[in-house]
């Protein structure tokens, strides 16, 4: 490709980006809303379109004198970006699971930055990339900037260092003199940060462990089951689930609510004759669903249809008839009773 044709990509690029945009945000609300409903406790989603000046730098760029993308438009990937922060890698392989067994999404590409740094015996930037496109395009396909995104999975603490480190590395001035020494520190840090969230991981595990047996006293000026309290309590029945997001825990507390149920000692007996094991089951999650998505699983067993009508699922009717099909007709007896 010329230079001339490279300027002609760059303005295409250009031309298409408010389309583009809207792109983003479209992947931004699809992958927000998979977190939601798979149950999954992370910091944020973002979303970005590559600026102008970003993808001109990318496909002007040389290496041994020749261009790196003789095919910007289709082979510069990160025209649309998401980046998903979690706050423990576990969380990292999860998320990265659902979205390879998710009918909404192809995975394209799936490239783990962490082990491939560990591979080479070193330690620095960790994130997981994922290219990702709107199903029906198959694994096969090829990437059009219309359908797809570029996914970053990373902790807090990757996303710190990645962060810190691109500061100082492309917007700084480093005198060569410093490098090593710089390098060295870098090294230092990712190491550290590796550890430390090995370390964030066993504290969350053992905190979900050990809420299971406590008391937690609500607001008596709210008439829901407090967040704290449902948090607790439902460490102690989904042991094995993982954490989920503190407004979560609020939001089902509103449609539990609605249900007549106020107290931890009505919600125990109205989950008494649910089998939680066998709904999960029928669910056939590869990854661990957070407590709150467990416990929206089991009212959905207990309810049926009534869950589904409750004014708080207005806007998941669909997704939560489509799992209620899934549960009753893989049962071997009658549904059970209406509370």
């Amino acid at each position: 490709m010329t230079e001339r044709q490279t300027d002609r990509a760059v303005a295409a690029f250009a031309e298409s980006r408010p389309r583009l945009e809207a792109v983003t945000s479209t992947f931004v609300e699809l992958i927000t809303g998979m977190l939601d409903e798979a149950g999954f406790n992370y910091l944020s989603v973002t979303g970005r379109t590559k600026s102008v000046g970003s993808f001109a730098a990318k496909a002007h760029r040389e290496r041994d004198g020749r261009l790196v993308h003789p095919d910007p438009l289709s082979q510069i990937t990160d025209q649309v970006g998401v980046r998903v922060i979690t706050y423990v890698h576990s969380d990292v392989v999860a998320i990265a699971q659902l979205f390879t067994d998710s009918d909404q999404l192809a995975v394209l590409e799936d490239r783990d930055m962490g082990r491939d740094t560990a591979r080479q015996g070193r330690f620095g930037y960790a994130s997981r990339h994922l290219l990702l496109s709107l199903s029906g395009t198959g694994a096969a396909a090829s990437y059009d900037p219309m359908r797809c995104v570029s996914v970053q999975l990373r902790t807090v603490l990757q996303h710190a260092w990645a962060e810190f480190e691109h500061e100082i590395r492309y917007k700084g001035t480093v005198p060569p003199e410093h490098a090593p020494d710089l390098d060295r520190r870098f090294t230092l840090a990712a190491g550290l940060l590796e550890l430390a969230d090995r370390e964030f991981s066993v504290i969350r595990d053992t905190v979900s462990e050990s809420m299971g047996g406590r008391a937690v006293s609500g607001d008596d000026d709210d008439p829901r089951i407090s967040a704290q309290e449902l948090a607790t309590f439902l460490a102690g029945r989904y042991a094995s689930a993982g954490w989920s997001r503190t407004e979560h825990y609020a939001w089902i507390g509103g449609l539990l609510l609605e249900l007549g149920i106020t107290s931890l000692d009505e919600l125990s007996e109205v989950l008494r004759p649910v089998d939680s094991a066998w709904v999960t089951a029928q669910m056939g999650y590869r990854y661990a669903a957070g407590a709150v998505r467990r416990l929206d699983d089991d009212l959905l067993e207990r309810f049926g249809e009534r869950y589904v009508q409750l004014h708080g699922n207005a806007d998941r009717r669909d997704a939560l008839t489509t799992r209620l099909t899934r549960l009753w007709t893989t049962r071997k007896d009658t549904p059970l009773e209406p509370f």
